[in-house]
């Protein structure tokens, strides 16, 4: 996930209201398509842009969907990583004039100049991660994001049972609506098996610093923390090395914490690149919100396996889980997607 500090302040209700409206038709968003060309049989030509390396957990998942397209032969697929969002603009614009039929990446602190790329580019389509909505002067850019709070939610139920201090450290990059809606989906988990739960929770400001983050962590354990949650890289080393339990977020590294890593809330990149190109290749690929492909009913999310730890969560919590898992993908329990700013408590 990338982004700037400032997106924070967005209006959460506002958010809420129009992604309730996508829920319920993505097409009264859309405007009408221009990209009404439909592609040949042969593979896509598809690039993508990053602000950071492809190890990243955010980017890793489209990194991977998009690998997997290329394996089935759908698209053939370049990138760029470590992409200044003083460069964004530039590069964006050489994979346009280059002929590709899709463009792909996150343009969170470059927004306007990524809108303005793609309505100088009317034939290429544009899929980018975004926290605003399309847009009528941009018919060909559509947006997504990461809606993963489904996944997150039943991570929190099954730290809740194993928490021993009913003090858990939460770490992650900035306090944007990315960040926060998985976190405050993560603290509702675990309100509903241990309500008396406090959190500690910390903003190291960067999307990569492992190091920063792992310090950050060691502070939280300090001050009783037991379980943390592990939004960014580095915090899961921090609860290894103290020998206390970890919840991951976005991709699983349980095999590379194998005593530590008890969960993680996985993101699917697939459905949301797959409608894409599907898209592209009819012709019909226009200026959606592709959020809700994030969403467990969608496909977009799951709970990882639980691994190593299987047989040692309490029953009852793993009946829990169970139930609103199958709760969820029948689209009978909704978990509260809140954008604002989570507090230590």
């Amino acid at each position: 996930m990338t982004g700037i500090l400032s997106l924070g302040h967005l209006n959460s209700i506002k958010r809420r209201q129009l992604l309730a409206g996508v829920t319920a038709g993505a097409a009264v968003l859309a405007a009408p398509g221009l990209i009404g060309r439909a592609r040949a049989a042969e593979p896509l030509k598809v690039a993508a842009i990053y602000t950071v390396p492809v190890e990243q957990q955010w980017v890793s998942r489209i990194h991977q969907a998009a690998n997997a397209a290329v394996a089935r032969g759908d698209i053939e697929y370049v990138f760029s990583e470590n992409t200044s969002n003083n460069d964004y603009e530039r590069v964006m614009r050489e994979y346009s004039e280059a002929g590709h039929d899709l463009v792909i990446g996150e343009v969170f602190a470059v927004e306007d100049a990524a809108r303005q790329v793609a309505r100088d580019y009317p034939e290429t389509a544009y899929l980018m991660g975004s926290s605003f909505l399309p847009k009528d002067d941009s018919p060909n850019f559509a947006v997504f994001d990461n809606y993963i709070q489904d996944a997150s939610y039943l991570s929190g139920i099954i730290a809740g049972a194993m928490t021993k201090s009913n003090n858990i450290g939460m770490v992650g990059g900035f306090p944007i609506p990315e960040v926060n809606r998985l976190m405050h989906a993560f603290m509702a988990g675990v309100h509903e098996t241990a309500p008396d739960t406090k959190f500690q929770v910390a903003f190291i400001g960067s999307w990569f610093d492992p190091p920063k983050a792992k310090e950050t962590a060691f502070a939280q354990i300090d001050a009783g923390a037991d379980i943390l949650y592990a939004e960014r890289f580095g915090v899961s080393d921090a609860a290894k090395e103290k020998d206390i339990l970890a919840i991951g977020n976005v991709i699983d590294t349980q095999a590379d914490y194998p005593e530590t890593v008890v969960a993680s809330a996985l993101w699917h990149f697939e459905p949301t690149l797959d409608h894409a190109i599907d898209m592209v290749k009819a012709g019909t690929f226009k200026a959606d919100n592709y959020g809700i492909y994030s969403f467990m009913k969608e496909g977009g999310c799951s709970l990882a396996p639980l691994g190593t730890f299987e047989g040692k969560v309490p029953e009852a919590a793993m009946k829990l889980v169970a139930e609103r898992e199958a709760a969820i993908k029948a689209g009978e329990f909704v978990v509260e997607i809140n954008d604002e700013e989570p507090k230590s408590s």
